[in-house]
């Protein structure tokens, strides 16, 4: 299937428009007309090689929002018209013990992610949701509760489920005094979800001009990382925090605001940190970890809960064809909070 894209021709050029092939159904697939799709950090670094493992030509996108357009002989709970969504991973073994436990993520033969990732079956390189049409293994396209606003949801398939999967796997609620590092993508899904399942919540930021932000996300409290006094006073005072800073970062400061048997959990970034002491662990027998997106049951479950208590991600929709300008605008921090592209758009591109 011939569909029109945007892709990434090299790291330092911008996105253009380009052909792409899409497979042809494989007995279990589904073929998905995307409506929108939202951008991510990712999409930036995976499109300019920051990490150093880009695959060229790329179609960057994993925030897919779609309806099925076709489905294979042997799908069985997907009909023509169906609202999807696709995340961050089209594919795994579906046979290992974390496929079964339904932490796909963890797929002890590797995970098939949607952009720059491999095929399992044909080995080709894998093509994300800047287009207008993609082909999918139905298990991994899920279902859309009919309450979804669908043209606000796309980012709940990656900055959603990441901050919800640490939430509900750490038995984050009611009395859970909850902290949460940085108010960006990540950061402000943590704190309106936070907020729903009836955390005490804490934003935690370098900046104390995001105060009024996160107060208006629904936080309770805003900790300015900056004053040593309100960060001395607030030693010991958090249950769990959710640490959505991109980039690497002194962990010490914030260690010292869990509570006896209090857990920091990464989510942000994916470099080497500095060192940590272990006797601030130790003593307090505090944890750091990480967690890495969701489960598709996981992704599920936040899908329902977002439909039923209305809680969405802040969105900008743009067109696709301005997709440069917000990569630029993402770099200055200059968005609340998140772009999501009307892939309608793509119709002038094809004119």
């Amino acid at each position: 299937m011939r569909t029109l894209a945007y892709a990434a021709l090299s790291a330092g050029t911008p996105l253009q428009p380009l052909a792409i092939d899409r497979r042809a159904l494989r007995a279990d697939d589904v073929a998905i007309d995307i409506l929108y799709c939202g951008v991510c950090h990712s999409d930036l670094h995976q499109a300019r090689n920051d990490w150093g493992s880009a695959r060229y030509p790329m179609v960057p996108g994993h925030e897919i929002i779609g309806r099925v357009s076709a489905v294979g002989p042997a799908v069985k709970g997907l009909k023509v018209g169906d609202a999807v969504g696709v995340g961050c991973m089209v594919d795994s073994c579906q046979d290992c013990d974390q496929c079964h436990h339904g932490e796909e993520q963890f797929c002890r033969h590797g995970v098939t992610m949607t952009y720059n990732g491999r095929d399992r079956v044909s080995g080709e390189i894998t093509q994300g949701g800047y287009s207008r049409a993609m082909v999918v293994r139905e298990a991994f396209a899920i279902a859309l509760p009919p309450a979804l606003d669908l043209a606000r949801a796309a980012p709940l398939l990656c900055a959603g489920i990441t901050s919800w999967s640490p939430l509900r796997r750490h038995g984050a609620g009611p009395g859970t005094r909850l902290g949460v590092i940085g108010l960006g993508g990540l950061g402000h899904m943590a704190v309106k979800l936070g907020v729903a399942l009836g955390c005490e919540v804490t934003l935690v930021t370098g900046s104390a001009g995001k105060a009024e932000d996160a107060r208006a996300l629904g936080a309770h409290h805003v900790l300015v990382s900056r004053d040593a006094e309100a960060m001395k006073a607030a030693t010991a005072s958090m249950d769990l925090i959710l640490d959505t800073v991109p980039v690497s970062h002194d962990l010490k400061p914030y260690v010292k605001l869990l509570d006896v048997g209090g857990r920091l959990v990464i989510v942000g970034a994916l470099e080497e940190m500095p060192p940590l002491d272990a006797g601030l662990l130790v003593r307090g027998r505090k944890q750091v970890g990480g967690s890495l997106i969701g489960g598709i049951a996981e992704t599920a479950e936040l899908l329902a809960f977002c439909a039923e208590n209305g809680i969405y991600p802040d969105c900008e929709q743009i067109r696709m064809q301005d997709i440069d300008a917000a990569f630029e605008r993402m770099e200055r921090a200059d968005v609340k909070y998140r772009f999501v592209i009307d892939m309608r758009s793509l119709q002038e591109t094809a004119g």
